[in-house]
C-alpha cells in the first residue's frame, strides 16, 4: 500500500471499515469523506425508490380491484381488459424498480467492505457499471433519481482517479462480467418478489391471447 494512499485515507489499521469511512480526519474531501457522502447518497436513492415501489403496489391494487368488479359485478369484460392492461404496465415499471432497489443495496454493501487500496479496482469497478445501467433503465420513469445516479457514477470514478487507480483491460473485463452477475441476480430476484407482492391479473391470459391473435 503505498504513502500516497495512505495519507489520502488517512485511517488507523485497527479500525473498522465502517469507522474509516465516517470518521473525519482532515477537513478537505478526502476519499473517506467522499465515499461517505457517496454512501449517504445511495442510502437516500434506496429510500425514494422503496417510496415509489409502495405508490405502484397501491396503484396495482387499486386497478386489480377495479378488474376483479368490472368482471364479477358488472360483467364487463372490455373494461376489464383495459383495467388488466394497466396492471401489466404498473408491474413492468414496479419490477424495474425493485431491480434497481436490489441493484443499490449491492452497490451499497459491496462499498462499505472496501478494506483496502488494493480493493478498490476490484469493488468499484463494477459497481460504477451496475449503476451506469440501472441510471440508464430509470431515466424514463424516474428523471431525477436517473440524475442523481449519474452523479454516483461521477463520484465512485472520481474516488477511483483520488486512489491512483488505473483500469487495465483484466480488470475491465471482469468488471464487466460482475456487473452482469449483479445485474441478472437482481433480475431474477425482482420477478421472484413481483410474484410475491401482486396478484394474478384474472383476465391476464384472455388479453394475451388477443395479443398474439393481432400479431
Amino acid at each position: 500500500m503505498s504513502e500516497k494512499f495512505i495519507k489520502k485515507w488517512g485511517s488507523e489499521p485497527s479500525k473498522s471499515i465502517l469507522e474509516r469511512i465516517i470518521e473525519t480526519v482532515h477537513p478537505g474531501p478526502g476519499l473517506r469523506e467522499k465515499l461517505a457522502q457517496t454512501l449517504y447518497r445511495i442510502t437516500t436513492l434506496k429510500y425514494r425508490l422503496e417510496q415509489e415501489s409502495y405508490r405502484l403496489q397501491q396503484r396495482d391494487k387499486e386497478l386489480f380491484n377495479k378488474c376483479v368488479d368490472a368482471l364479477s359485478s358488472k360483467k364487463d369484460e372490455l373494461r376489464a381488459k383495459i383495467y388488466a392492461t394497466e396492471c401489466a404496465e404498473v408491474r413492468k415499471v414496479a419490477s424495474l424498480i425493485l431491480r434497481s432497489q436490489l441493484v443499490l443495496e449491492q452497490v451499497h454493501l459491496r462499498l462499505q467492505t472496501i478494506q483496502e487500496f488494493g480493493d478498490i479496482a476490484a469493488v468499484i469497478a463494477p459497481v460504477t457499471k451496475v449503476v451506469d445501467v440501472i441510471r440508464g433503465q430509470l431515466s424514463g420513469i424516474m428523471p431525477q433519481v436517473s440524475y442523481e445516479l449519474s452523479e454516483v457514477s461521477e463520484a465512485l470514478n472520481s474516488i477511483m482517479i483520488d486512489a491512483g487507480v488505473a483500469i487495465s483491460e483484466g480488470i475491465e473485463i471482469e468488471a464487466s462480467s460482475e456487473a452482469q452477475s449483479i445485474l441478472s441476480e437482481a433480475s431474477v430476484i425482482a420477478e421472484q418478489r413481483v410474484m410475491e407482492k401482486f396478484p394474478e391479473i384474472p383476465v391476464s391470459q384472455t388479453i394475451l391471447g388477443s395479443e398474439k391473435t393481432r400479431g
